[in-house]
């Protein structure tokens, strides 16, 4: 196994808003919000018109990702044994991505994600977890961890109690371990704990660069470069506009951004990138050649909707 990856198993399913709808119900624009009961997830779904469902969860895209680009992986992650359980393992197995993990009927259902995209092609997400949220390290394989080459982790799973656990076996087991910040909502919400991750325990960190800069409290840019040069960590940084960024030590590595794409939908930007470096990076391309791959890789996914390429 080149590329194992460990998330949350997450149906999404995507819908277009205007932006009165993300004010009027609260939202912030760009952001996700967790959303823990089942009955008010179900009632801001109930006015919406759906789009697209399709299998997600940020590394479950990553992974599907690199499968499409020709490499051996996996992934792990908690469904039930309902219709959405069904579903999401039959997409998965659908691009050749080996599931390991043995479904059975659960107290709460196969999470949900309501993406909503506004004109502008901003995403703002309302995540009901489910049982993805419930994974534990009874869930976790580590014979199948020490046989794969790296693990690729989110920071949505992130948590206290049982999540945590399963983190903690997944990272104690792995030959190299890659993680993504995945959102400020995160970031802010586990500060210490990420922080804590990044500087000791994460070989590679994938993170956009509002994510990074609130992780180390900075006031600028600079203060970041700064940073992980002096943790020594291989930590790759998407800046939207600016293009992206790859610091290790005291190579600093940047790429542009492609022009004149036409935007439908940024939902699985970020985790496309990851895909395309990560398959730089198993297949030892150079970082720079590694951050073209995963820049080709967003710039596809932006001119479709949801965050799966055919």
């Amino acid at each position: 196994m080149k590329i194992l990856g460990i998330g949350n198993a997450i149906v999404d399913v995507i819908c277009k808003v205007d932006d009165n709808f993300i004010s009027q119900n609260g939202l912030t624009k760009g952001t996700m919000k967790l959303i823990f009961d089942e009955n008010e997830f179900k009632n801001l779904l109930s006015s919406l018109k759906i789009e697209k469902t399709v299998s997600g969860g940020s590394v479950a895209n990553s992974i599907v990702g690199i499968s499409q680009l020709g490499n051996e992986v996996g992934f792990i992650g908690k469904v039930s044994d309902d219709e959405l359980g069904s579903k999401y393992e039959e997409g998965l197995k659908t691009e050749n991505v080996e599931y390991f993990y043995s479904k059975k009927k659960e107290k709460l259902p196969t999470g949900t994600c309501l993406i909503l995209v506004t004109p502008d092609s901003e995403r703002t997400m309302c995540t009901f977890l489910g049982t993805a949220g419930k994974i534990n390290e009874n869930d976790v394989d580590a014979d199948v961890i020490k046989k794969s080459e790296i693990i690729f982790l989110e920071g949505y799973l992130w948590d206290e109690g049982d999540p945590k656990k399963a983190f903690d076996k997944a990272i104690d087991n792995a030959n190299k371990v890659a993680m993504s910040l995945s959102d400020q909502f995160c970031v802010d919400r586990h500060k210490s704990h990420f922080l804590d991750l990044v500087k000791n325990k994460l070989d590679i960190t994938f993170a956009n660069e509002q994510e990074v800069i609130s992780l180390i409290d900075a006031k600028n840019f600079d203060e970041v470069v700064s940073f992980v040069k002096e943790i020594k960590k291989l930590v790759v940084i998407t800046r939207g506009e600016k293009g992206s960024i790859a610091i290790y030590g005291n190579e600093v590595s940047e790429c542009g951004i492609k022009e004149n794409l036409k935007i439908v939908d940024l939902t699985g930007a970020g985790d496309l990138f990851a895909a395309g470096f990560l398959h730089g990076y198993i297949n030892k391309l150079s970082v720079k050649e590694s951050l073209e791959k995963g820049t080709e890789m967003s710039s596809k996914i932006i001119q479709k909707i949801g965050a799966r390429l055919d």
